[in-house]
C-alpha cells in the first residue's frame, strides 16, 4: 500500500464503520443489526451456544504473512468451528476490532471482506450483527459467535465412554506444515515478512498455506455428528493430542489413537487444524466426512498404539509465548 493511503486515524471511527458495514456478511437471524447499541437476533430453539475468541497481532498472526483478508477469514472460521463442535449451527457474529490509528482503511476493509467470504463459504446464513472499533497498539480481533441447536442436544467434551470410536472430520497436520513453510521461507534477510516470498509459497503449496492462513473447518458436520449420536466432540484448535487429552480428562477415560490412521507424528502435535474430533458409540454409523482414528479406552490421558503419549505439542498461548520470548 502507498504511504498516501487513507488511515483509520485520518477518517475516524464513524467514517471507517460506514466503509466496512456494507462489506460485512448478514445473518439470517438478524432483527436489528449493526448501528444500534445492541444487535437483536431470533433464537428459535431457545438455547444459545456462545463462544468468544481473541486474535492478537504477534502471538496469533504476523501482518505481512497474513493479509487483512486472511485475518478476517481466520477469525471468522475459528469461531464458527467452536459453535460446530457443540453440535450447533452458527447464526451470528459480534466483532470487536482494535488497531493503531496508522492502519489503512483498505486493510480494515479487507478484514471485513475476509469475514464476509468465510461466512458465505463455511456457514451460509451466519453473519456479523454488531461489534466495536477502537484504537490499540496492535491489531486485535475479538469475536463472539452464537448458534442454534436445531433440536439436537449439545455435545460436550465430557460424554466419551469406554468403547467409543474416535473420529475426525477435516485434516490433521496441514496447518502445521503451512506454518513451517511460512516461518522457514517467508522472511527476508532483515527478519521482516517478504510478501513476494509469501505469494510464492501460496503458488507452490496452496493447500498447506491455506490451511494455516485461511482454514476451512467442516462446519456443517458438527450438527451431522450430533444427529448421528456423537457422545463428545470438540474443535481441534490447539493440536490433536492436547485437545484429545481435554476430552479424556473431562470424560474420565483414555483416548488411544492408531498412528497409521492419524497419518503422522506431526499430525498428533500440530495445532490450528480446526477439524472436528468426535466420539461415537461402537455400533453407530460414522457420518460421511468423518474417519475413525482411535478408540476410547479405560484409564486416562492419550495413548498412541496403546503406548502413553506424553510428548509436548500443540499450542498454549502462555507457555509457547514465554518460551519464544526467552
Amino acid at each position: 500500500m502507498s504511504e498516501s493511503a487513507e488511515t483509520i486515524g485520518e477518517i475516524g471511527e464513524g467514517a471507517t464503520l460506514a466503509r466496512i458495514f456494507p462489506l460485512l456478511p448478514a445473518s439470517a437471524r438478524t432483527v436489528i443489526g449493526p448501528g444500534d447499541d445492541c444487535a437483536v437476533v431470533t433464537v428459535p430453539d431457545g438455547r444459545v451456544p456462545l463462544t468468544t475468541d481473541l486474535m492478537i497481532e504477534g502471538p496469533d498472526f504476523i501482518i505481512g504473512l497474513s493479509t487483512g483478508f486472511d485475518i478476517g477469514w481466520k477469525a471468522c472460521a475459528t469461531n464458527l468451528a467452536d459453535i460446530a463442535a457443540m453440535g450447533a449451527t452458527p447464526t451470528a457474529l459480534v466483532v470487536g476490532l482494535a488497531a493503531p490509528a496508522s492502519t489503512t482503511v483498505s486493510f480494515v476493509e479487507d478484514i471485513a471482506r475476509g469475514f464476509r467470504d468465510a461466512a458465505a463459504a463455511l456457514a451460509p446464513g451466519c453473519g456479523v450483527v454488531g461489534g466495536d472499533l477502537s484504537h490499540g497498539p496492535v491489531v486485535m480481533v475479538a469475536v463472539t459467535a452464537t448458534g442454534e441447536f436445531d433440536g439436537v442436544e449439545p455435545v460436550t467434551r465430557s460424554g466419551a465412554a469406554i468403547g467409543n470410536l474416535v473420529a475426525v472430520a477435516g485434516e490433521l497436520g496441514a496447518a502445521k506444515r503451512g506454518l513451517d513453510l511460512l516461518l522457514a521461507g517467508a522472511f527476508g534477510a532483515d527478519g521482516t515478512p517478504d510478501r513476494d516470498a509469501v505469494d510464492a509459497l501460496w503458488e507452490s503449496n496452496p493447500h498447506d498455506v491455506a490451511a494455516q492462513l485461511r482454514p476451512s473447518p467442516p462446519i456443517g458436520l458438527g450438527v451431522v455428528a450430533a444427529r448421528a449420536g456423537a457422545t463428545a466432540m470438540m474443535d481441534i484448535s490447539d493440536g490433536l493430542v492436547l485437545d484429545a487429552r481435554r476430552i479424556a480428562t473431562a470424560s474420565g477415560v483414555a483416548i488411544d489413537f492408531d498412528l497409521a490412521a492419524v497419518g503422522s507424528l506431526d499430525a498428533l502435535t500440530g495445532g490450528e487444524d480446526h477439524s472436528l474430533l468426535a466420539c461415537f458409540p461402537p455400533l453407530a454409523t460414522i457420518p460421511k466426512g468423518f474417519r475413525v482414528i482411535g478408540r476410547v479406552a479405560p484409564g486416562d490421558g492419550v495413548r498412541v498404539d496403546g503406548v502413553p503419549f506424553d510428548a509436548r505439542g500443540g499450542w498454549d498461548p502462555f507457555s509457547d509465548y514465554s518460551a519464544e520470548s526467552q
